[in-house]
């Protein structure tokens, strides 16, 4: 088998400025000013709304968190003196906060976003009300924070199942990857798989942005998967469900043969089915892959026919003993 390839990274933050790159366009965010505050990092992936900050309250206030302004908290500074809302704001903006998003398409007043521009931080827009502002953009910190890794390998999705296919270069990934297309497969990435474990709960797979929908067929150099087969044969990223692994025929008697002792691979901490399938000449490895992945999918379902087969046969067993 290959070496796996990646050290694991953990990104502890990003910066205002690729927070507004990345997500701008998904969480419709606007930039009102200017990007003095572009520099300052987002070091927790949540969002927070500062209310009892700008009542004066700041103990466990999470200033690693964006801030959202929504409807309350801007009645709130309207309701007050134009001196003591600015006084109010201006402690907030002392914190070391790394930017406000004021929702709903609404602004601040000049006063305020003045106050923000004194000190260094950026304000941004967004069409989008508070709540679901906060959870769009959770769900899209918790990914850019997630642990990654990398693998050598090729993944599909095969009928919902993502598969990781290893092995041993000249082993056939490709020749395999290209049969489970031609039968309806997608393809996530070739030769090199990005990993992200988000929360600890999800593991997904996808590939280098500038390798999307490409993939390298021994003889005939880079193919465009998406160009040869529809937009459909790609996805540009899934959960994994099973790693694959191909062998020569030389550990044939390594492998198990009814399918009762459960193998793992373990991406990111976390452990995903582990199968290893010989390779010979004459074998439809795109066919043995896509009836494991069917096979792990009714695995999902609660029924695995190796544990049922071997109750069936231990019963079969007994009966015969005592007739």
């Amino acid at each position: 088998m290959p070496p796996r390839v990646g050290n694991v990274k953990i990104r502890e933050s990003l910066t205002v400025g690729e927070f507004f790159q990345w997500q701008s366009e998904a969480l419709g965010l606007s930039l009102v000013g200017s990007d003095i505050g572009f520099h300052r990092r987002i070091r927790e992936p949540t969002i927070n709304r500062p209310g009892l900050a700008l009542a004066g309250f700041f103990t466990y206030f999470a200033f690693r968190r964006i801030q959202v302004i929504g409807n309350s908290e801007r009645s709130y500074l309207n309701s007050l003196p134009p001196e003591a809302a600015r006084a109010r704001f201006r402690e907030l903006c002392a914190r070391e906060i790394p930017c406000i998003v004021v929702s709903r398409g609404k602004n601040l007043s000049q006063d305020l976003l003045g106050i923000a521009e004194e000190v260094g931080i950026s304000v941004f827009q967004t069409t989008m009300i508070s709540m679901k502002f906060i959870n769009a953009a959770t769900i899209r910190l918790e990914r850019d924070f997630a642990p990654t890794t990398t693998e050598h390998g090729s993944m599909v999705d095969v009928q919902g199942i993502g598969v990781l296919i290893r092995g041993e270069s000249g082993a056939g990934k490709s020749e395999t990857v290209l049969g489970l297309i031609e039968r309806g497969a997608s393809l996530v990435a070739d030769d090199f798989v990005i990993f992200r474990a988000i929360e600890g709960r999800e593991l997904t797979g996808s590939a280098r942005e500038f390798g999307r929908s490409h993939m390298e067929v021994r003889g005939l150099g880079i193919i465009n998967v998406a160009a040869l087969y529809g937009i459909a044969a790609i996805r540009f990223e899934k959960r994994i469900d099973l790693v694959i692994s191909l062998k020569p025929m030389e550990h044939i008697n390594e492998l198990e043969r009814l399918g009762l002792k459960k193998k793992e691979y373990t991406i990111l901490g976390m452990k995903v089915a582990h199968i290893e399938l010989l390779v010979a000449p004459g074998r439809d490895m795109a066919h043995l892959v896509e009836v494991a992945a069917l096979d792990q999918k009714l695995k999902a379902l609660g029924h695995d026919t190796a544990i049922e087969f071997d109750k069936k046969l231990l019963k079969y067993m007994q009966e015969q003993r005592m007739s």
